[in-house]
């Protein structure tokens, strides 16, 4: 292998690693914001619960 063959094959792994990266990147952003909506759906759905069993003990008949 010469120099340049060294050179172009380096520059090419290089590129496919920076590609990987920058993938795992977006990546690591969808799950931060896919993270966030989970939080959001359980907090919405914890207060729910909470305003359900509050209402349930408030009716005497369960209604």
């Amino acid at each position: 292998m010469n120099l340049n063959e060294f050179e172009s094959q380096t520059r090419f792994t290089l590129e496919q690693t920076l590609n990987q990266l920058q993938t795992a990147m977006l990546m690591v952003a969808q799950l931060e914001v896919q993270l966030s909506e989970a939080g959001r759906t359980i907090q919405t759905l914890s207060q729910q619960i909470e305003e359900f069993v509050a209402q349930q003990r408030r009716s005497p008949n369960g209604d």
